[in-house]
């Protein structure tokens, strides 16, 4: 990734390093000096020194070099596997496991699990996501499909995009819903001020469809069963909290709410249907609510 400058006059006569730094308040002196040194910034096309003075109208590219991030290996971690085949598995994935390795959080995912416990898995989406057809938040509990070869893949996620993978989630929410049913279609995108963020946006966003209905009220919370038409980032968590119904434990979402001591949110994936991409049986499984929130729930 390169980033290009071209200097004020109120910069002029300005240390490079120095000048970089101010530039780029996340990057410490060192690390720009250490930059440089490698030769990775350029004045007007020629590489510097750290004490160059610059002058006014200089371009400056400052070339940062990217980090590799380490390949994910097999680690003896103990799955609830509800079906397993030579095309497919499907898992129950527990909640505060990340689903494949990313910054942060390099070991202790289900793709380092999987590896262990799987001799193949489907390579379209790379090393880092071997096998994922879709993914469920770290604190998103329940039914997770895995391919275990290319074919399959790719038949999975044409249903996937076709919509035909039946996607049903319990959920607790935030307030007293009235409407027994009803239907979310608001697109669904980055958040224009917190880029670590989802949202409903008027523009820039994809087409997002969240169906519920009411399971049971209580004084001050809600249990919804929810049925995803559409699969985007934090789409239910996004969605509800837009109806005014955030999840309960959802901080991301809700950080002012009184979460009656739940961390993550109450999600969990409930119910997961599908064609087997070989024989074209239609195979439906579900699995119950985690012992942590069905105690939750029960306490409540």
């Amino acid at each position: 990734m390169e980033r290009h400058y071209e200097v004020d006059e109120s910069d002029a006569g300005q240390r490079l390093d120095l000048y970089l730094v101010h530039q780029n308040p996340a990057l410490s002196r060192s690390h720009v000096q250490n930059l440089i040194a490698g030769g990775n910034v350029f004045v007007n096309g020629d590489s510097a020194k750290p004490g160059s003075r610059l002058k006014a109208g200089d371009e400056v590219i400052l070339r940062e070099i990217q980090p590799k991030d380490p390949i994910p290996v097999p680690e003896p971690i103990a799955l609830d596997i509800y079906y397993e085949d030579s095309d497919l598995v499907v898992i129950n994935k527990p909640r505060g496991m990340v689903v494949h390795p990313a910054a942060g959080n390099y070991s202790g995912t289900l793709v380092n699990a999987l590896l262990f416990h799987c001799h193949n898995l489907s390579g379209i989406n790379g090393v880092f996501r071997p096998g994922i057809i879709h993914r469920l938040d770290k604190d998103t509990s329940g039914l997770l499909l895995v391919a275990k070869n290319d074919a399959s893949h790719l038949n999975l996620s044409k249903q996937l995009q076709d919509r035909t993978i039946v996607r049903r989630y319990l959920a607790l929410v935030h307030g007293v819903v009235k409407e027994n049913q009803g239907v979310v279609e608001a697109p669904v995108g980055r958040h224009p001020r917190d880029r670590k963020r989802m949202a409903v946006t008027k523009t820039g966003g994809r087409q997002a469809v969240t169906h519920y209905d009411v399971i049971s009220r209580l004084e001050k919370v809600t249990l919804l069963r929810v049925r995803l038409e559409t699969g985007r980032t934090h789409q239910i968590r996004v969605h509800m909290t837009h109806l005014g119904y955030p999840l309960v434990g959802d901080t991301k979402y809700a950080p002012s709410r009184n979460h009656f001591g739940l961390e993550g949110q109450f999600l969990h994936a409930q119910v997961l249907g599908f064609k087997h991409p070989s024989s074209g049986e239609y195979l439906e499984f579900s699995a119950p609510l985690p012992e942590e929130l069905a105690a939750f729930l029960e306490q409540l």
